[in-house]
């Protein structure tokens, strides 16, 4: 006998944000395995007899190992159970779902990818700005702050990222954004970039920030906080002149 899993982006935190097919999946489900961000008040959609486990990572500390995770989604679905794999913002955007979709496929088990509101672009409707702009911002890159060690990534493609004509979003990278702009300021970015620190996307807890690059990097080097982060830079729109 075996179940079915669906992994269900759950957006950047606001259960107002999630989808409709995400509703529908979490209210059928017989076990929920959520990441820490994707914990609170959506979870109140799942059903009230379903198993709600978390096996969420966050930077520093204690957290499952993913192979642990893997082998969870396994054995709940091989007892005929629908499972629901609930992560925050969309499960494709650094959210190791490759992993866990190859466990499913080794073990023979029927899945489905739900995707939901990345918590990029969650961010930039909350600051009211467009990712992209008509003739300064033609590209968008996303990119992940920090490695399997927690430390900024030695395989970053410098020039890319330092290109003033794109906008890029840092995921994960407060405590590494102070070495990613002497590095990039290195590669020809101006300390005076825009820049737009993001906490707690969608949740009571949110904090926008409009900065510079070279100031938001002397605020990292002293505080860094506990709170869930993206970094937007680069020709980023003020609020009514876009």
């Amino acid at each position: 006998m075996s179940g079915f899993v669906s992994f269900v982006g759950s957006g950047p935190g606001d259960p107002e944000l999630l989808t409709l097919k995400a509703v529908d999946r979490m209210q059928n489900a017989n076990a929920v395995l959520f990441d820490d961000l994707s914990s609170g008040p959506i979870l109140a959609h799942a059903h009230e007899d379903a198993d709600l486990v978390g096996v969420g990572k966050r930077a520093g500390r204690p957290s499952p190992k993913q192979n642990h995770v893997s082998r969870l989604l396994v054995d709940y679905a091989k007892t005929g159970a629908r499972v629901v794999r609930l992560k925050s913002g969309d499960g494709g955007l650094f959210g190791r779902l490759e992993e866990e979709l190859v466990a499913l496929q080794e073990a023979g088990i029927e899945y489905e990818v739900i995707p939901g509101i990345p918590s990029a672009v969650a961010a930039a409707a909350a600051a009211g700005i467009p990712l992209t702009r008509r003739l300064t911002a033609r590209r968008v890159q996303f990119v992940t702050g920090h490695d399997v060690s927690g430390k900024l990534p030695e395989d970053l493609n410098l020039p890319a990222l330092a290109d003033p004509f794109a906008t890029t979003v840092v995921f994960m990278g407060k405590r590494t954004f102070p070495l990613l702009v002497q590095t990039l300021h290195g590669h020809g970015l101006p300390l005076d970039t825009p820049a737009l620190i993001a906490e707690a996307v969608s949740t009571p807890e949110q904090s926008l920030c409009r900065t510079t690059i070279g100031e938001l990097s002397k605020r990292l080097k002293s505080e860094v906080g506990t709170a869930p982060a993206l970094i937007l830079y680069g020709p980023l729109a003020e609020p009514g002149n876009v």
